[in-house]
């Protein structure tokens, strides 16, 4: 069986979760998932990623109580999903969340870098309704990215958060209707995929290893030499294209190299 469908625009790669009727994920879902976040990690054409839900009442229900899995199943590499514990990648994955991000349908979310969502979408933690916790990323993903109140609200009750809300807090990006959403999101891609890659990447490394640091910590990691793709990004031709371009005023031509 198939649970997901894979698009590409040029260097925008579209994944859509469709396993009827919530797009709950079981671990053959995640390995598809895995394999398609592979394909696009390796392959250099592409800039960015999208991923979303079939249909418009869930973007994931999170894992598929009705598989009859273990709780400790594997999921492969990437962890639940494909991508929540993908720590090698430094492109861009944006979640367009076109209704109910439950469970790990919100883990999920949380993985990407960037979210929109529809305005009828919302967002929760039922775990411990269930005799479990969120412990696909959405424990240790959750508090970091919101007001540690309302996370622990969210993780102990099971209550959910509107899309506005989530907008409010800073979990998300963007609210738009249910209509717009796609559009919106390809929008934000093209801007992406308008910037240098070796700069998104080395952006992207940079923030993996630094996040959590102080700031000066942070200047000691970036100038430790270590992070390659920041070593590429300042070695690279992109770097000077960049600036004759800006002289020149025109558009640069990027080569990623």
């Amino acid at each position: 069986m198939k649970y997901i469908d894979i698009a590409r625009d040029g260097p925008v790669f579209e994944v859509t979760l469709n396993h009827p009727k919530v797009n709950a994920i079981n671990t053959l879902c995640s390995r598809e998932l895995d394999q398609a976040f592979c394909q696009f990690r390796d392959d250099p054409s592409l800039r960015v990623a999208i991923i979303t839900g079939a249909g418009d009442r869930f973007f994931s229900a999170g894992w598929d109580l009705k598989a009859e899995e273990s709780v400790n199943a594997d999921h492969g590499p990437g962890g639940f999903a494909g991508l929540t514990e993908r720590f090698d990648l430094n492109k861009p994955v944006i979640g367009a969340v076109n209704g109910m991000a439950v469970g790990g349908g919100l883990e999920l979310a949380l993985a990407c870098d960037l979210v929109i969502a529809a305005d009828h979408a919302a967002f929760l933690f039922p775990e411990v309704t269930i005799g479990m916790m969120p412990d696909a990323g959405g424990i240790l993903r959750l508090p970091k990215r919101i007001p540690r109140a309302i996370a622990l609200e969210m993780i102990y009750t099971g209550s959910p958060l509107t899309a506005e809300r989530a907008y409010h807090y800073g979990l998300i990006n963007r609210v738009v209707s249910g209509s717009e959403l796609m559009q919106e999101t390809r929008k934000i891609a093209d801007k992406i995929v308008k910037a240098a890659p070796l700069a998104i990447a080395a952006a992207k490394e940079m923030l993996r290893h630094t996040e959590q640091e102080s700031v000066e910590a942070g200047y000691q990691i970036m100038r430790s030499g270590k992070l390659p793709a920041y070593q590429k990004m300042l070695q690279s031709d992109d770097v000077l294209e960049g600036q004759q371009a800006f002289v020149e005023k025109r558009e640069p031509v990027w080569t990623g190299k």
